[in-house]
């Protein structure tokens, strides 16, 4: 079963500095229909004008998993780290018992876009971590590439639940396919371009909840690019 919710439908609010959608509720956009699908439960689509960014904030107990589309994104955090995040690393920090950061764009011209990604770990009160790595764009064209897992297999960086996180780069006439275990779900979150999910026809923006499927089939256009989360 394909359950779609389109770009237009997320919250949105432009504060100025600050153009973000949420998929699911977060901050002052509450829909209690929208509050997570299995352990993940945040997909915020945020764009940050030149200059700004989010003063020093906590969290406890989310793994944040960090996607920079385009332009450059400066972190700063409780536990030392510090670094740039740009098109092709992924950041995933584990709030755990408790960790404050920050986010910058340094850019005096251009605005820094990505998703922001909260996924419930397994345990509370984990110690907090951090880790940044590179995935090479081209291992992502017309095939799966897995960003985060539960052991790090492939390269891919350690998330404290056992979902998995892929990403494709598609091109016209391009289709890959990824098998769902028997009892597991999953969500697809296209990122850019046009993509058919089994059938059903997706826009930048737009998501997908998949569940009782055993086969997942994406097609796309040149420059589609799409997210999926293979979830408990």
């Amino acid at each position: 079963m394909i359950s779609l919710r389109k770009s237009q439908d997320r919250g949105h609010f432009n504060h100025g500095w600050l153009n973000t959608y949420h998929t699911f509720s977060f901050a002052d956009y509450y829909d209690p229909g929208q509050m997570g699908y299995s352990v993940l439960r945040v997909i915020n689509e945020d764009t940050v004008a030149p200059g700004k960014g989010f003063a020093t904030h906590g969290h406890r107990d989310m793994e944040i998993i960090t996607y920079v589309l385009e332009g450059a994104l400066e972190h700063q955090d409780s536990l030392g780290s510090g670094s740039v995040i740009r098109p092709g690393e992924v950041q995933r920090m584990s709030a755990g018992s408790g960790i404050t950061h920050s986010e910058f764009n340094h850019s005096a011209t251009e605005p820094v876009h990505f998703l922001q990604i909260w996924i419930l770990p397994d345990r509370k009160a984990l110690p907090p971590g951090y880790e940044q790595k590179f995935f090479a764009p081209r291992e992502r064209h017309g095939r799966w590439q897995l960003l985060a897992s539960p052991d790090g297999r492939q390269d891919s960086v350690t998330i404290h639940q056992n979902a998995f996180l892929y990403v494709t780069a598609l091109n016209d006439a391009e289709t890959v396919e990824h098998s769902l275990a028997p009892g597991r779900s999953a969500y697809l979150q296209l990122a850019r371009g046009r993509a058919i999910v089994n059938g059903q026809g997706l826009t930048a923006g737009d998501g997908a909840r998949i569940s009782d499927e055993t086969k997942i089939s994406v097609s796309g256009e040149q420059g589609t690019e799409a997210l999926l989360f293979d979830l408990p």
